[in-house]
């Protein structure tokens, strides 16, 4: 009977500590997005989570290992989003569209991650590069890009000469300008980005500009001559 209450003991401490750990982790999210790396305040976060600075460090090490879990657990959210994607269910331009059209919806409803990733550019990615676990988790956004690209390209829907890096970088621009931009953006052209009446309209945007790149075989064919030409005549 003692051991099965040194059990229950134990696992209800578990508990406490998956739940302190994912509190310290919520409002350090927003500590961090808010204020910066030098910025935010471990005793700021303390107070927030009831808890205290020795303990935080108990879970994380110091300032730089909290920050480190932070950027850790919001690369991982959208990572997790991409692969829930059933991208072998669809067709090449359809996968692309939802690849596209998903990341969009993430990356406009976590702003904190967005100024998580700006502030982790002013920092020439110090921190991110530090972590094994975002590198390798971050490549299958790549790997899941290359295979819908593969297929398309083989099923003669697709062109061949851009890889799924710039395929990445092109859906992650314009995802990221909306929140990343919204506010200058809104005081020069009066137009709010992440205004719920334009997210459909939005959403669609990026996905039709990404399907029509990759399928608008006539403008690569063009753009090769043109190339070649250029090279000849030089």
């Amino acid at each position: 009977m003692s051991g099965q209450l040194s059990d229950v003991r134990e696992g209800a401490g578990t508990d406490r500590a998956v739940r302190t750990r994912g509190d310290i982790l919520r409002v350090a999210t927003e500590e961090f997005a808010a204020n910066g790396y030098a910025g935010a305040r471990v005793d700021e976060i303390a107070a927030r989570t009831r808890t205290t600075k020795r303990m935080i460090y108990y879970y994380f090490g110091s300032k730089g290992g909290l920050y480190l879990a932070v950027l850790e657990q919001v690369y991982a959210q959208i990572r997790r989003v991409e692969r829930g994607i059933q991208i072998d269910e669809l067709s090449p331009d359809e996968a692309l569209r939802t690849i596209a059209e998903a990341t969009y919806d993430h990356h406009t409803t976590h702003p904190a991650f967005i100024q998580l990733v700006s502030i982790e550019n002013i920092h020439r990615a110090e921190h991110l590069r530090q972590s094994e676990t975002i590198l390798r988790e971050n490549a299958t956004a790549i790997t899941l890009l290359e295979d819908v690209i593969e297929r398309g390209v083989a099923a003669g829907i697709f062109r061949d000469d851009i890889d799924a890096v710039d395929v990445h970088m092109v859906i992650s621009a314009y995802a990221c300008f909306h929140v990343a931009n919204r506010h200058t953006f809104a005081a020069i052209f009066d137009r709010d980005m992440l205004d719920p009446a334009l997210q459909d309209s939005h959403r669609r945007l990026i996905g039709d500009m990404i399907v029509a790149t990759m399928t608008d075989r006539a403008a690569a064919d063009a753009g090769s001559r043109e190339a070649s030409g250029g090279r000849r005549s030089g």
